[in-house]
Protein backbone atom coordinates (compact mmCIF):
# COMPACT_ATOMS: atom_id res chain seq x y z
CA UNK A 1 0.00 0.00 0.00
CA UNK A 2 1.56 3.00 -0.70
CA UNK A 3 1.79 6.00 1.87
CA UNK A 4 -0.25 9.17 1.55
CA UNK A 5 1.42 12.31 0.82
CA UNK A 6 0.86 15.39 2.55
CA UNK A 7 -0.61 18.32 1.15
CA UNK A 8 2.10 20.37 2.32
CA UNK A 9 4.66 17.92 0.63
CA UNK A 10 2.55 17.36 -2.71
CA UNK A 11 3.08 21.38 -2.82
CA UNK A 12 6.72 20.99 -2.32
CA UNK A 13 7.32 18.71 -4.65
CA UNK A 14 5.08 20.73 -7.57
CA UNK A 15 7.42 23.18 -7.05
CA UNK A 16 10.67 21.14 -7.60
CA UNK A 17 9.13 19.71 -10.65
CA UNK A 18 8.23 23.47 -12.09
CA UNK A 19 11.95 24.37 -11.22
CA UNK A 20 13.35 21.09 -13.60
CA UNK A 21 11.18 22.60 -16.28
CA UNK A 22 13.10 25.78 -15.84
CA UNK A 23 16.19 23.70 -15.57
CA UNK A 24 15.92 21.97 -18.48
CA UNK A 25 18.71 22.48 -21.31
CA UNK A 26 17.28 24.60 -24.23
CA UNK A 27 18.50 22.40 -27.51
CA UNK A 28 20.89 24.27 -29.00
CA UNK A 29 19.49 23.07 -32.61
CA UNK A 30 16.18 24.06 -32.75
CA UNK A 31 15.94 25.68 -29.54
CA UNK A 32 12.74 26.26 -28.08
CA UNK A 33 11.18 24.74 -30.85
CA UNK A 34 12.66 20.88 -30.39
CA UNK A 35 9.58 18.59 -29.93
CA UNK A 36 11.49 16.84 -27.33
CA UNK A 37 12.18 19.84 -25.12
CA UNK A 38 8.72 20.75 -25.43
CA UNK A 39 7.22 17.77 -25.03
CA UNK A 40 9.64 17.31 -21.55
CA UNK A 41 8.35 20.82 -20.52
CA UNK A 42 4.79 20.23 -20.51
CA UNK A 43 4.95 16.87 -18.81
CA UNK A 44 6.57 18.09 -16.10
CA UNK A 45 4.37 21.46 -15.69
CA UNK A 46 1.64 18.77 -16.20
CA UNK A 47 2.97 16.60 -12.92
CA UNK A 48 3.41 19.34 -10.87
CA UNK A 49 -0.58 20.28 -11.98
CA UNK A 50 -1.87 17.19 -11.15
CA UNK A 51 0.51 16.70 -8.17
CA UNK A 52 -1.67 19.51 -6.47
CA UNK A 53 -5.12 19.41 -8.67
CA UNK A 54 -7.14 17.57 -6.20
CA UNK A 55 -5.91 19.67 -3.06
CA UNK A 56 -8.61 22.24 -2.89
CA UNK A 57 -11.15 19.68 -2.72
CA UNK A 58 -10.06 18.15 0.06
CA UNK A 59 -11.65 18.43 3.66
CA UNK A 60 -8.21 19.01 5.51
CA UNK A 61 -7.52 21.95 3.16
CA UNK A 62 -7.26 25.42 4.53
CA UNK A 63 -7.86 28.92 3.16
CA UNK A 64 -3.83 29.10 3.31
CA UNK A 65 -3.48 26.02 1.39
CA UNK A 66 -5.70 26.50 -1.23
CA UNK A 67 -3.96 29.91 -2.01
CA UNK A 68 -0.62 28.24 -2.32
CA UNK A 69 -2.12 25.95 -4.96
CA UNK A 70 -3.48 28.19 -6.80
CA UNK A 71 -0.57 30.44 -7.16
CA UNK A 72 1.38 26.34 -8.12
CA UNK A 73 -1.08 26.94 -10.95
CA UNK A 74 0.03 30.73 -11.70
CA UNK A 75 3.60 29.38 -11.34
CA UNK A 76 3.10 26.42 -13.91
CA UNK A 77 1.11 28.63 -16.78
CA UNK A 78 3.93 31.21 -16.13
CA UNK A 79 6.80 29.01 -16.42
CA UNK A 80 5.12 27.82 -19.65
CA UNK A 81 4.84 31.00 -21.38
CA UNK A 82 8.33 31.37 -20.59
CA UNK A 83 10.05 28.37 -21.84
CA UNK A 84 7.48 27.73 -25.00
CA UNK A 85 6.52 31.00 -26.08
Amino acid sequence: MTPLILASERIIRARALIQKARDLPIPVESGKHNFSYIAQVKALLQEARDMIKFIPYTPSATAEIKSEVNKIFQEADQANKELLL
